[in-house]
């Protein structure tokens, strides 16, 4: 696999341009293509990465796993909540039913952790015991597990905006959401969350936090929109030696895009303000080990990567884009 990633940094799909698929909307990671007549809404996703609220880069096969692991989590948490989705037709593509997002997002966390100015954990270190309407007791280390699983809403930013941690009352008295809808969108989370921690708990591993996206569908039901549990949206430790290395005060092993944060953090003294410095090839293979492992953890089978040299040329292909041709 070490040799396909090196091929596949040259070839890695960084944007895409299909018009003939509706208007576009770009986000960090996702191209979105809505189509009014048809009510669709065609979700590409990139091999872009986002730390610290900005693109860095991009690795090798990330949005053919982001998309894959998606896919599974919405299979296995459709019973609990309505989805979004009406077929994978192919690795990076998602087509789904077109909602209205619900403007915040609905922040799941299990553990006191972070390494952005705006996380739980710095909030902590800051001497605050209060975050996001919950409080928080003394005497709490780096990474220990919280009494119990915490929803701690957030706005949702504009591009290349920081998204700001609020509670559920100020999320209301911003009018961002109606109380109606934050109550369903509140259980909904809760649910989806202790699915989760149970399924990864299973395969070995600790899901720590988490965000969901939430909308309106043409009937007016709360749907889960986006991606859900993916290495992008949620924090992932190992579970068979949390407690070792927690108790010896050691950062846990994760399997998450937390290995670019701390490299960009630690090494660049980069947390997200102005221009990123450039991802070693390294890194990015790193990285890209790091979302194929846990897309086998996760769902049980073997990554089969579509290592087509025009990734672009392939989805068009499957999607049978006019003008173009593979």
């Amino acid at each position: 696999m070490t040799n396909i990633l090196h091929e596949r940094l040259a070839h890695t799909l960084a944007a895409t341009d299909f018009p003939s698929l509706g208007e576009k909307y770009e986000g960090k990671v996702r191209d979105c293509y809505v189509d009014a007549a048809t009510g669709r809404r065609t979700i590409i996703v990139t091999d872009r990465l986002s730390a610290f609220d900005q693109i860095v880069g991009t690795i090798p096969f990330k949005g053919q796993v982001l998309n894959q692991i998606a896919q599974h989590w919405f299979e296995q948490t459709a019973d609990i909540a309505p989805n979004h989705v009406l077929a994978v037709p192919d690795p990076n593509v998602m087509v789904g039913t077109e909602c209205v997002p619900l403007r915040a997002e609905f922040v799941m966390r299990g553990y006191l952790t972070g390494v952005t100015s705006t996380s739980i954990w710095r909030a902590y270190e800051r001497g605050e015991r209060t975050f996001c309407g919950h409080a928080l007791a003394d005497g709490m280390r780096k990474n220990e597990r919280l009494r119990e699983p915490i929803l701690t809403p957030s706005t949702k930013a504009e591009k290349g905006d920081h998204d700001v941690s609020v509670s559920k009352d100020q999320l209301l008295a911003m009018g961002a959401v109606t109380p109606e809808h934050f109550e369903r969108a509140e259980a909904i989370a809760y649910a989806l969350f202790a699915r989760g921690q149970k399924l990864s708990a299973e395969r070995g591993l600790i899901l720590v936090d988490t965000k969901y996206e939430m909308g309106l569908s043409p009937d007016g039901d709360i749907v889960v929109i986006d991606e859900i549990h993916t290495p992008d949206s949620s924090r992932y430790w190992f579970a068979e030696d949390y407690e070792a290395r927690f108790s010896r005060g050691e950062e846990p092993r994760s399997l998450d895009k937390e290995l670019v944060r701390r490299h960009l953090a630690e090494e660049h003294g980069y947390v997200g303000d102005g221009p990123p410095p450039p991802l070693s090839d390294a890194i990015r293979i790193a990285a890209a080990e790091r979302y194929i492992e846990i897309f086998e953890l996760c769902t049980g089978r073997t990554f089969v990567p579509d290592a087509s040299e025009d990734p672009a040329a392939r989805i068009a292909a499957n999607l049978e884009v006019p003008g173009h041709a593979r």
